[in-house]
């Protein structure tokens, strides 16, 4: 049985440190009130605890939710901790504690409010990773392919196998603003880290005559008629279209026409 403890736990933003703040709530035999990396506000005004990231420790900790649990249950660990969910990490320790008492059978309990909120972040997470497949567009600057990102959740892990695979001879980058972090390929290696402060470049000219083109080819294949703003934002989610080459660099008034088309389709 665990007790409630008034205390928070604080550790470096990691995965291997989030592992090992599973592990010292097992040792501790307690449920910590908040669990939170380094940039978060403090959430109560309970004393804090900082937990050292100990590799041997996360290692012990990962493995066992293989062996107790299963399979399944490491990938959702894996998963939620890319996840914009709340409180993400003590809902992971609820988790752990139903698995290791229950085994695969945890995967089943979707009654419980702890796992119901976990499987619905992993889908929100491998939804917005699909979108962002769809959705991301690279331009070509200097040589190399780069492309902006805004995603909620942290998803540059899993599109780096797609991108790496489909462009293996390229050299590109893809910045996450809201998570200050970039993956960076080339042939044939890719890493992901963070950066601070990152602005596109310009586009270059010629870059610039293949946007034109594109948007030109974007308004000359859409039939007025046929206009459904509704229907387009349902397939095309208005917070991917700040980093779509159909919608930058756009004249303020062509912007100003398509805004004013859509209130009017939609009144």
């Amino acid at each position: 049985m665990f007790d409630r403890a008034d205390v928070t736990y604080r550790y470096d933003g990691s995965f291997e440190g989030m592992l090992c703040c599973v592990f010292e709530s097992f040792a501790r035999r307690e449920l910590p009130a908040s669990v939170a990396p380094p940039d978060r506000g403090q959430l109560t005004f309970t004393p804090e605890v900082w937990i050292e990231t100990d590799p041997e420790h996360a290692r012990r900790v990962f493995a066992s939710v293989s062996k107790k649990i299963s399979k399944a249950a490491a990938q959702l660990v894996s998963d939620i901790f890319l996840s914009c969910m709340e409180e993400k990490e003590l809902a992971l320790i609820r988790f752990l504690r139903l698995g290791y008492r229950y085994g695969a059978a945890v995967m089943d309990m979707l009654a419980d409010d702890t796992v119901n909120a976990l499987y619905r972040a992993q889908l929100y997470l491998k939804n917005e990773s699909h979108l962002t497949l769809e959705f991301l567009r690279f331009s070509e600057i200097k040589g190399v392919l780069i492309a902006q990102i805004e995603p909620q959740n942290f998803v540059l892990p899993k599109i780096q196998e797609h991108f790496c695979a489909r462009f293996s001879g390229e050299r590109f980058l893809i910045y996450d603003r809201p998570h200050q972090a970039m993956l960076a390929y080339q042939p044939f290696e890719a890493r992901i880290f963070s950066v601070e402060g990152f602005e596109l470049p310009k586009a270059e000219e010629e870059e610039q005559l293949y946007r034109d083109l594109w948007q030109h080819y974007y308004d000359s294949i859409a039939i007025k008629e046929r206009e459904n703003p509704v229907c387009r934002r349902n397939h095309m989610p208005k917070r991917y279209w700040n980093c779509m080459t159909e919608f930058q660099n756009l004249p303020r008034e062509a912007r100003r026409t398509l805004k004013n088309r859509e209130e009017t389709l939609l009144k």
